[in-house]
């Protein structure tokens, strides 16, 4: 390598990371910022919050890494242009095309290594991330107690506090009901103070209650009894000056799902994966399909049930391959006289014994005089038809539906990587045409290509989920539009075009007033 393409590609890999890094800390919390309200007041320790972090950064790395090259390339070359640098390089005899061939190289390793990433990490880390996710939402809040009102977090138990101190711990006139015993306001205890702390690494919560009472109502006899006889409903006193109560508190704590639930998700899924599933969604419309078409023997028992629809070509084929298979695994062994094993087809003999017989019952059918109770049975039969046909057409509907979701995020997983290089057909031709680095016109036309990248792929794949485009179409058509924006600005820059230079423009119009001018003298003279 020369010490050209050292420098650089050394000069690029700086910006790149930076950038990158930011914008992965931008879409990071951007993403997170839509699950704020879920995961705030769950008491969640910092393992769980950098867990959940982590696996969130490397679901937005395919969104990160198109954006960063574009923005480190727009930099890169625009620092080179405004210290005029690539003018240099040119002087030399290198043409801007062999200067971006050793960011181009290390930009097709980036792209190999994106597709590594959203084929392999990315369905992994979503799967963790979602499903962490989802038992975060699962989980209670924190226990806090507020004052003045009951509070219910903790199973069949009702706590209130007229005041809660600074400290956190420290309770005024505390009043519990305890719904434990299924019965109904049964216990309730009430105290003048109390303390609040939790113990055994905070699986239980414990309450130290000072002067109260404890009221309990039951028809045990061996309870002190209140104006009341053995054999009814009595109600017990008592009083106390110190006592504890401990609550469990394991329903705050956060239980984890199996994985395996989450695992049919579309973005969980890599390439080989999609690929199978598709083929077995596939499987299950062609299934319908011939479904349709086979209708008729079954419902139709006079007029069509001879008649023969014919099938469209891609459904002929796969009748013919599912025959074959069939009529392969109906060959039963035969024993010949020679003592050895063959297999022989097995077809069944149509029975035409009683031929005239049924020919001659059908003809006195079709002749005899209508009732009304066949009119009522062929209406039934219509009905059946209609439902059923309702039926193989929504299933195809919903089925397709499917298939194409799960070809959308097949493509995505390509897409997304090639990106990278369409991003960087378009930044590093227009950083040496705009001829400024820093972070203020390349920012600015970075996130302008981006939001136009980005809604582009929203319609494609909107689009192409409502079949209104094919499916490659809607998911590339981003990718493409964009890397033919980046051919022809990269064409531009090669032969020094001025598209920003406001002086070209001043020239052109310039230019153009004076041919007006010339072209209506010339029409004033001819007249």
């Amino acid at each position: 390598m020369k010490k050209i393409d050292k420098l650089i590609l050394s000069t690029f890999i700086g910006p790149f990371l930076m950038t990158f890094f930011v914008v992965v800390f931008m879409l990071l919390n951007i993403q997170m910022l839509k699950y704020f309200d879920d995961i705030i007041g769950k008491d969640l320790g910092w393992g769980v919050l950098g867990t959940l972090l982590f696996y969130f950064a490397v679901f937005t790395t395919p969104t990160a890494l198109p954006l960063g090259v574009l923005l480190s390339s727009l930099i890169t070359f625009g620092n080179l242009g405004e210290h005029f640098e690539i003018t240099a390089i040119k002087s030399l005899g290198i043409s801007l095309l062999r200067s971006l061939l050793p960011i181009f190289a290390f930009v097709l390793a980036l792209t190999v290594f994106a597709f590594y990433i959203n084929n392999n990490l990315v369905p992994k880390a979503a799967l963790e991330a979602y499903s962490l996710l989802y038992d975060i939402k699962q989980k209670k809040p924190a226990l806090d107690l507020k004052e003045g009102s009951f509070i219910s977090s903790i199973p069949d138990v009702s706590i209130k506090v007229d005041k809660k101190f600074s400290d956190g711990k420290t309770l005024k006139d505390v009043i519990i009901y305890d719904h434990r015993g299924r019965s109904g306001n049964r216990e309730v205890t009430i105290a003048d103070s109390g303390k609040m702390s939790t113990i055994l690494n905070e699986q239980y919560l414990q309450l130290e209650l000072f002067n109260g009472y404890n009221y309990s109502e039951g028809s045990s006899a061996d309870k002190d009894m209140i104006g009341a006889e053995p054999s009814k409903e009595t109600l017990s006193k008592t009083k106390f000056s110190q006592t504890k109560i401990v609550f469990d508190l394991s329903s705050f704590a956060m239980m984890r799902t199996d994985k395996k639930w989450f695992t049919g998700n579309r973005i969980m899924r890599n390439v080989s994966e999609l690929t199978v599933d598709m083929d077995s969604v596939q499987r299950q419309i062609n299934d319908q399909r011939l479904g349709v078409y086979n209708l008729h023997e079954n419902l139709f028992q006079y007029h069509v049930r001879t008649d023969t629809l014919k099938l469209p070509l891609a459904l002929r084929k796969i009748k013919d391959r599912r025959d074959s298979i069939a009529k392969a695994q109906a060959n039963v062994p035969v024993v010949t006289t020679a003592g050895t094993t063959q297999l022989q087809d097995y077809v069944p003999k149509a029975d035409t014994s009683n031929w005239k017989k049924t020919k001659h019952i059908s003809d006195s059918i079709f002749k005899a005089p209508t009732e009304e109770l066949e009119y009522t049975a062929a209406l039934n039969r219509a009905r059946i038809i209609k439902s059923q046909l309702t039926n193989f057409n929504s299933q195809i509907v919903q089925e397709g539906e499917e298939y194409r979701i799960f070809e959308i995020q097949w493509h995505k997983i390509f897409a997304s990587s090639f990106a990278c290089i369409a991003m960087f057909l378009i930044g590093a031709p227009l950083g040496a045409i705009i001829k400024k680095g820093g972070l203020g016109i390349p920012v600015l036309v970075s996130i302008f290509f981006f939001i136009v990248f980005y809604i582009l792929t929203m319609m494609g794949d909107k689009w192409a989920k409502a079949d209104l485009v094919p499916v490659p179409v809607g998911v590339w058509a981003g990718d493409v539009i964009l890397f033919s924006i980046g051919l022809l600005l990269l064409r531009q820059a090669k032969v020094d075009a001025r598209l920003f230079d406001a002086d070209s423009y001043h020239v052109m119009w310039d230019k153009a007033k004076t041919w007006m001018i010339s072209r209506n003298l010339m029409k004033a003279k001819s007249l």
